[in-house]
């Protein structure tokens, strides 16, 4: 597919429009399908945030040149494959001797297996594969992730790295994911990236890898996902594989159809690397912006706190996600994810930044700060939601013991889940 070709995107089953991309020139393009822009329907999919205007003019792009959305627009580039999976991918590309692949042809690939609901077409077919072998999941990716020490090229199982191509490069993120889905009736396992019927269970999973040793990062996950029921913010409901895998069940994939889910850098092209937009006053702006139900810009507040107190430093732009109602025609917070203990406590930290900034600052948030924040948007009693987040410590710990996490690991977190100034 060269890479001045258009590819189509869909929604729902309908082709909205087509994305085309001149790498020479850096920019991209996208142009409605005016049949689309016909319906009465669906006319709230990419919010007014400046980026992609309903209009049936081409329109342009130059100014996403960048590694978080390489060159196309922000709602397409949450498709793309991220981090851990782009290394997935490119191991793909070295095992079939293929040594470079245009942004487009990403999409391509991702086509209608991608998060979310949007797809892409053409797209090149891969066998599916009825089983999938956790443990030959895990034994790929230590080669994979480990390509300095990995077997050659040859001796890998081609079937397996395709298998964990198609499951492992529709999730975005750092860590090793797969997508799977259970059937309900008989608990048989199948790609998750093939099926998104009521008839199974759509789990996201993150794979516990031997590389850190005694930091088990997907029990402390459960751990403060379980800590986040208790407080009542809104979570998937999770469950822990073989005691250390741990799988949640996936927002985008609700009542056997999928949801159009856009992350906030998706939304507005805050690109979350850069300190200059990551703020949680942009977040709760966008809620705001968004006209989500108050009762969500409360729990954002509370959610907020929980990551302060307990230490979830990587809470960034595209850990927090929004899910477009196509009945009501409005978007709305997505339950929460991606919130854990963000760095190794068996290693020393000093003050470390915190990915969004609270009153202008990245570490030692006050509880004045947070107060702030709650006075400019109207949060009912933030000290008594903040009393609340705090009280989850003793309970916190209890599950660290219940669930096996070492006593140094546990003293580590405990150690950093301090009571605010």
């Amino acid at each position: 597919m060269a890479s001045n070709e258009i590819i189509n995107v869909k929604l729902f089953g309908e082709e909205i429009g087509r994305i085309g991309m001149n790498e020479d020139e850096k920019r991209s393009s996208f142009q409605y399908n005016p049949d689309f822009l016909k319906r009465d329907d669906l006319q709230n999919i990419f919010p007014a945030t400046g980026i992609i205007k309903r209009t049936s003019h081409v329109q342009l792009f130059s100014q996403f040149d960048n590694e978080t959305f390489k060159g196309i627009p922000p709602q397409f580039a949450d498709s793309l494959p991220d981090m851990f999976g782009s290394i997935i991918f490119k191991a793909w590309l070295d095992h079939k001797g293929q040594n470079s692949i245009s942004v487009l042809e990403q999409l391509a690939y991702v086509a209608n297996r991608g998060m979310g609901a949007l797809e892409y077409s053409p797209a090149k077919k891969l066998p599916k594969k009825v089983n999938i072998d956790l443990s030959e999941v895990i034994e790929t990716l230590k080669e994979v992730l480990d390509l300095k020490k990995s077997k050659s090229e040859s001796e890998l199982n081609s079937k397996a790295l395709i298998n964990i191509f198609k499951i492992g490069t529709s999730a975005g993120g750092a860590r090793p994911k797969i997508l799977i889905s259970e059937n309900k009736e008989n608990g048989k396992i199948i790609p998750g990236d093939l099926e998104y019927s009521e008839d199974y269970h759509h789990y996201l999973v993150k794979l516990a890898m031997d590389e850190e040793g005694a930091y088990p990062r997907e029990i402390i996950e459960y751990c403060y996902h379980l800590a986040m029921k208790d407080c009542g913010i809104s979570v998937m409901d999770s469950k822990l594989v073989e005691g250390k895998h741990f799988a949640t069940l996936r927002f985008d994939r609700q009542h056997g159809a999928k949801q159009h889910v856009l992350t906030a850098t998706g939304l507005t092209g805050w690109d979350y690397k850069p300190a200059k937009e990551s703020s949680y006053e942009n977040l709760f702006k966008l809620c705001s912006f968004l006209k989500v139900p108050h009762v969500q810009i409360e729990e954002l507040f509370k959610r907020m706190v929980f990551n302060v107190i307990y230490g979830n430093t990587d809470d960034h732009l595209k850990n927090h996600s929004f899910i477009y109602n196509k009945k009501k025609n409005t978007w709305q917070l997505s339950p929460a994810y991606d919130v854990t203990f963000a760095l190794n406590p068996l290693l020393d930290f000093k003050n470390p930044n915190r990915a969004l900034s609270i009153n202008g600052k990245r570490s030692k948030i006050s509880h004045a700060d947070l107060l702030k924040i709650a006075e400019e948007f109207t949060v009912k009693n933030p000290t008594g939601i903040i009393k609340e987040v705090e009280s989850l410590k003793a309970g916190l710990l209890k599950r660290f013991e219940e669930y096996g996490v070492s006593r140094r690991v546990a003293a580590g977190i405990g150690e950093r889940v301090v009571g605010l100034e």
